[in-house]
Formats: structure tokens, sequence, C-alpha cells
């Protein structure tokens, strides 16, 4: 008797020990992201003279624009001169992510709108640089996820990765000093990290891609997924995994390789992604969101991992495309917002064939015109670039009916099929 007890004693204190060492903090705000309304954040927005030193700018020079849409700036501590022109003769302003007032608008914007919170991009190549910039911003974004209790969590994307022998080893080491420096899963004030399942949730883009230059069978993928949960001291984390739109069928989008299979079973959460997969310009297209939701939730359910789909507002990559692909330049505009109805169709078709939790595409991006914050419907339309306006709706119009999604999927408002229409 007692050497059982003296053998359970030392598992409990193996187990204290364990847990001792794990540097993330227990709790949080968000314990779970279902229910959720969640939105992925880019922050790589540069102006010229925004003390970064950066060389080159989110919205162009005088040659070229590589965005699609222009912010508005009306409530920004900080703007920056363009060299573009507003259709009132004035010069256009825009801000940049390395202020710390612009990213603490951003977050009081999520908190006014009830947007419950955002996944940080954090780059391959800014992971394996360690740029200071960018950590300047990631540790901005987590004070002011703390001021307005807003969810935060990071999304690792693998663009930047090369097929020439690199693999997560990197990701593993950012992971750590993401932890370690930045204190991420243990930020000062309200703890807002986001969880699933009570766990750190740690997300990973870029998985299943065929247009990628790596092969996901030698990039360590699954080392650094049992890194992130089985680690005693930076593991203990859920796992999301970004997929193309057909991982359930490995065709279309997908890589036509079983193995992604092996590693999605590993994770707790998948994310597909369905940027310029629908549009409002095809026949019955939300029929077929709904019939794949359906079925991508069942085969998930099957293997007891949770299902999150990615809706967006629109898509536009006209101006960009010009020099990076100049014999195949995109059209302007080439799916439609329609005013939010395109936005709200995938709403309400992804809540209503099960869905629990939603992911936005994306808070701030305007170079691919996916972006819910505030823009503006009067842009610049000088220097030979095309920017979209919002066709005559408020400029707070996607920030609004995010809300109204974030209300429905708590179950404050009930579902509602025809876009909303605000008092």
């Amino acid at each position: 008797m007692k050497k059982v007890t003296v053998f359970l004693c030392c598992i409990c204190l193996m187990a204290v020990s364990l847990y001792g060492q794990n540097k993330h903090h227990p709790n949080s705000q968000y314990t779970s992201y279902k229910g959720l309304v969640m939105a992925g954040y880019q922050g790589w927005f540069r102006a010229e003279g925004d003390g970064s030193g950066a060389q080159h700018f989110a919205y162009g020079n005088y040659q070229k624009s590589g965005i699609d849409m222009w912010p508005d700036v009306k409530e920004y501590e900080k703007t920056y001169s363009t060299p573009f022109v507003l259709p009132n003769g004035e010069k256009a302003r825009f801000f940049s992510s390395h202020d710390a007032s612009s990213i603490d608008l951003h977050f009081k914007w999520m908190k006014e709108y009830s947007v419950d919170g955002v996944f940080m991009q954090r780059f391959f190549d800014n992971a394996r640089r360690r740029d200071p910039i960018s950590a300047g911003i990631l540790t901005n974004a987590f004070k002011s996820a703390s001021k307005y209790n807003r969810a935060i969590a990071v999304m690792y994307d693998l663009s930047g990765l090369r097929r020439s022998g690199e693999d997560c080893s990197v990701l593993i080491e950012d992971w750590k000093y993401l932890v370690d420096q930045l204190k991420v899963t243990n930020q000062a004030g309200a703890k807002t990290y986001l969880q699933h399942n009570g766990k750190p949730l740690v997300a990973i883009w870029g998985v299943g891609f065929p247009d990628r230059p790596y092969d996901i069978r030698n990039i360590g993928m699954e080392r650094f997924i049992d890194f992130l949960k089985n680690d005693p001291v930076y593991g203990g984390c859920a796992v999301m995994i970004g997929v193309p739109t057909a991982f359930r069928t490995l065709d279309a989008d997908c890589v036509h390789d079983n193995y992604l299979h092996q590693i999605i079973e590993q994770c707790d959460i998948v994310l597909p992604w369905t940027v310029q997969r629908y549009s409002p310009l095809l026949h019955n297209d939300m029929d077929r969101l709904r019939d794949n939701t359906i079925a991508d939730i069942a085969w998930c359910k099957a293997r007891k991992i949770d299902y999150v789909p990615c809706v967006y507002p629109g898509f536009s990559w006209h101006n960009l495309s010009k020099y990076e692909f100049p014999d195949d330049v995109k059209p302007v505009n080439s799916i439609p917002r329609q005013g939010g109805r395109f936005f709200w169709q995938q709403i309400v078709t992804t809540l209503s064939a099960g869905s629990q939790m939603l992911y936005v595409a994306m808070f701030d991006e305007v170079n691919e015109a996916t972006a819910i914050f505030k823009v503006s419907d009067t842009p610049p339309s000088t220097n030979g670039a095309t920017f979209l306006g919002l066709e005559g709706v408020p400029s707070d119009h996607y920030l609004w009916l995010t809300g109204e999604a974030s209300k429905m999927l708590k179950r404050q408002i009930p579902l509602q099929y025809n876009m909303p229409k605000r008092n």
C-alpha cells in the first residue's frame, strides 16, 4: 500500500512539475472558438514617413499601386500623404500599421461593432528574420486586445517558405520567441488569447495548396504540430489548420495527396480557404457552398475535428496584377460585394448548414479588396490605379454586418436570410 501511495505521489509531483513549466496563462476570457466571429488581420501596411524604415509602401508609389480599396482615414490619429489625389483635389492620405494608434483604433472598432477578435498573421519571412517592426505590431495588437477585451491569436502563414530545404523548425523557434519575449499567451492586463477547448489556439495556414513551392511531406509539419500540442513548456495548444476548399475530396484547388488528411487529423479545427472559390455571379453558387459545408462538417465530425468556414465580402486584385502578371491582368471587382448581399449570403448559408463559428477574410486587407474595416466610397483615381468604392453604403457597413453575424451566431438575434437593414 505504501509503495502505491509513493508511486501516486510521484506521478502527481511530475504532473505539477510539468504544468509548472508551461508558460501559457491557464485562463482566458475566450476559452473556445465556438460562438465567435473572428477575422484575419494582416497588419502589414507601411507609409512613407512612418518611422518603420520600409522601402515599399502599402499604397504603392508614383508608378504603381498594390491595393484595390482605399481606407477611410478620417478617424486615424496619424495619417501620411501619398502620391494619389482624391476627387476633390486633396492629397489622399493613408495610415500605417506601425503606429500603435492605428492598431488601437482597429480594436476599438472591433469592440464597437461586436467583432469578437482577430487572428494576427505571422508570415514565414517574419518568423525567419524576427522582424522587429512586425514584433512591434504584434505587441501593440495584444495590448489593444486586452484593452478592448477582444479575442486574439497567432496565425502562422507559410507564405515565404521555400523549397530549398527549409522546414517548420523556424516556426518552432519563433513560437518560443513569441511566448518568451512577446508573452502572447500571457499578455499583460486582461487575458484574451483565444483558446479552444481551454487550450491556446495556434493557426497554421497554407497547407495543401498545389501552387506552393514546398512539399507538405518534407517541411516537418507533423513535428511542428506535435510540438505545439505536446511540448511540456511551449505546448498544450490546440491547432487550427488552413487548407484548400477541396481538402475533403483532394481535388480542384487541393493537392491530390492523402497525406494531407493525416496532417488534418492531428489538428483540432479545419479552416478551408474559400476566397475566390464562390461568387455571386455564378448561378446557385450558395447551394454549392451549403452542400460543401454540410459534407465538410460531417467529415470533420467523424474524425472529432471542429470546423470553421471562411466567408468574405468580395474580391478584386487588379492593380498589383498589372505588374505581377502583365499577360493575365485580373479584372477590377471580379467578385462584387453587391452592397453586402454576397457576404451576408455566405454567413447565413454556413450558419444554417450547422457552422458554430466563423472566420472572416479579412479585417484589413485592401490589397485584394476583402477588407471589412472602414474603407472609402470616394477613393483616389489617379496614377493609373483603379480603386473600388463601396457602392454607396457607409464606410462601416461591413463591420456592422460582421457584428450582426456575431449576434446571430450567439443567438442574440434570430437567423435572418435577408440582409438586415440599419435603423
